[in-house]
């Protein structure tokens, strides 16, 4: 049996990095936190439906999916979403619902210091 070496998607690993280097940098544990999550076998992700973000969150939240968002359920207040991946009904979702969907890496340039960002999943 070989030994696991972590993410074979270049994207992944490069996110990976700059969450860690982000964390160091702004002493944010949240970054550091989410990098340990995405460094997880795909099977182990997180994979959370917009019902549950929209059980979960409150009108003009910023969350965090460490993993793919899928598009079971519906949004009824406006959010921002950010997450490694987004399954294409889950976008078309957010957008009718005039949420803004992200990646982890626009967040990450958005708000470094990871002050107010909810995880979900």
């Amino acid at each position: 049996m070989t030994k696991r070496t972590g993410p074979t998607n270049i994207h992944l690993k490069e996110l990976i990095i700059e969450l860690k280097k982000n964390s160091a940098s702004h002493k944010s544990s949240l970054w550091k936190r989410i990098a340990e999550e995405l460094t997880k076998p795909t099977r182990q992700r997180r994979i959370v439906n917009l019902s549950r973000i929209n059980r979960h969150t409150k009108e003009n939240e910023n969350i965090i999916v460490p993993g793919k968002v899928l598009a079971s359920g519906e949004l009824d207040h406006k959010l921002t979403i950010a997450a490694w991946q987004f399954s294409n009904h889950a976008l078309d979702k957010i957008k009718k619902s005039n949420s803004k969907a992200i990646l982890i890496s626009e967040l990450i340039k958005e708000n470094p210091k990871g002050k107010g960002i909810k995880i979900i999943g």
